[in-house]
């Protein structure tokens, strides 16, 4: 049961390819204007013929009606010449005549065997009474069946009963309805032609079958092909065959494909060269400090007797050694915590101008160490809807680097403001500034503007790389403006509400 469902969906799978789409399309495009045309055209064919077989027939009883009045065959059905006329029509046109008088006795039948009776029909009756003609084809019986009135031209005074009619009449003359013919005439001959019009048809039309079968098959192979080199040369890409752009400009929507898929393919080198950067520069900063613990320790185990002033000294700066690799650690695991797609945020409402302050407070010792002076401008108070130890990591590791890469006897300042939707941060230093073309790395992990004196100053190089995911979990924004040799300024703009989306 299993393997007949199985079946069934890959046959259902099949028509979901744009190659079958197309040749179905295309295939049905051609046959069914060929199965419309054959059709019409045999349709159009019987109604021509059967229009000018009543036309002519119907002519021909006209002439055979003027013969029976010519004849006075209704009041003496001996005169052969007329007979023979009949005979012939009923002949020629396979039919049958019945001339009817009007005591609507059957005087006359080319079958013979209906002579004497008497016909009681409505359209007979309908005929006698007003002596209008009318044909009626039968499909259903493949004859045409005709009610033909047997008219006598008479003068108005004999049509009026002997009577004077009514104005001026004489000389004028009326026809006058003395019998009728009932005539039926087969259509075989149409019918025949029909059927061998339609045998012709069909083979053509099984013909053209398999010559739009073998068109739609090509066109739907020809129309799909540039898709098909666009899926192999995206299959050679993820095989590692090749990582040059893809280009098959065959039709705008190849191009369009090829256009986003070369985007990516970018994008995905950029992150792969990132990633390799980022490994390459967390083994290098994890080694560092494990090499001087190793450096320091062997040097303590090489000596004898060392003294337990040099023991501390070395002790100590394997402390700081350790302490550096766990501050490492730390800003990893935090950084890999802030990723946007497992990160998770503690939102609660915090009074922004107490934060900063308690942040501040905290930091003024460092800030102290280098006499650089610490400031705090809030032009309102400030309430937030945030994450308060996120927040509290943004505003540290700004102010922090605002210290560490200022000058002796500097200055940061930093100035909190609102308006109704959003509310600043601004993190001004009279620093040593950036370089504009480090400016659009410095988010980057491990990047560095000054790598000579990374170590003088400490850090992980991870601090801006954290902060900036911290702010877009929020939904806000980072931006930074540099002068070289006189400061930096960091704008963090956050909205006041936050909003799950």
């Amino acid at each position: 049961m299993d393997m007949k469902i199985r079946n069934v969906w890959n046959q259902l799978k099949i028509l979901r390819s744009l190659k079958a789409r197309i040749f179905i399309i295309v295939f049905l495009i051609g046959i069914i204007p060929s199965v419309i045309m054959r059709y019409g055209i045999l349709t159009s064919y019987e109604d021509r013929a059967v229009s000018l077989r009543t036309s002519d027939v119907q002519r021909q009883l006209n002439i055979i009606a003027d013969h029976l009045i010519a004849y006075s065959y209704l009041t003496d059905a001996s005169s052969e010449v007329i007979s023979a006329e009949l005979e012939q029509l009923s002949n020629l046109y396979d039919g049958r005549v019945i001339i009817i008088n009007s005591n609507l006795k059957v005087i006359k039948d080319t079958y013979g065997i209906s002579e004497g009776k008497t016909v009681i029909s409505e359209e007979v009756v309908k005929c006698m009474k007003d002596g209008a003609g009318s044909s009626d084809f039968k499909d259903e019986y493949d004859y045409i069946e005709f009610i033909t009135p047997i008219l006598e031209k008479v003068p108005m005074e004999e049509a009026a009963g002997g009577e004077k009619p009514a104005g001026d009449g004489k000389g004028k003359e009326k026809d006058v309805v003395r019998g009728v013919m009932l005539t039926s005439v087969s259509t075989d001959s149409i019918i025949a032609t029909m059927d061998i019009l339609s045998r012709k048809a069909l083979i053509m039309e099984i013909m053209m079958l398999f010559v739009i079968f073998g068109i739609a098959l090509v066109l739907a192979k020809i129309l799909v092909k540039p898709f098909e080199r666009v899926t192999k040369a995206i299959s050679e890409v993820k095989e590692g065959f090749t990582d040059e752009p893809v280009s098959v400009p065959d039709y705008l929507e190849t191009e369009h494909i090829v256009d986003a898929f070369n985007e990516l393919l970018s994008r995905m080198k950029v992150l792969d060269t990132s990633r390799q950067e980022f490994v390459s520069n967390v083994s290098h900063e994890l080694k560092t400090p494990i090499t001087s613990v190793k450096v320091l320790a062997d040097s303590l185990l090489a000596q004898e007797n060392v003294p337990a002033e040099l023991y501390r000294e070395f002790m100590v700066d394997i402390a700081e050694e350790i302490d550096r690799e766990d501050k490492i650690i730390n800003d990893l695991l935090s950084m890999v915590k802030m990723d946007k797609k497992v990160a998770s945020l503690n939102i609660s409402v915090v009074d922004i101008n107490a934060l900063t302050e308690i942040v501040l407070k905290r930091l003024r010792p460092i800030a102290c160490k280098r006499d650089i002076e610490l400031v705090f401008e809030s032009n309102r108070a400030v309430t937030a809807e945030v994450d308060e130890v996120k927040m509290t990591l943004i505003l540290t590791n700004l102010v922090e680097n605002a210290i560490k890469y200022n000058k002796e006897q500097g200055a940061v300042k930093v100035v909190l403001d609102a308006d109704h939707q959003f509310f600043t941060l601004n993190i001004v230093d009279t620093g040593i500034g950036i370089p504009q073309d480090s400016l659009e790395h410095i988010y980057e992990r491990f990047y560095r503007v000054d790598k000579s004196h990374s170590r003088e100053i400490g850090g992980t190089g991870l601090g801006l790389a954290i902060t900036r995911s911290a702010v877009l979990l929020h939904r806000g924004s980072i931006k930074v403006s540099s002068v070289e040799g006189e400061g930096t300024t960091f704008t963090v703009k956050i909205p006041l509400s936050y909003v799950v989306v």
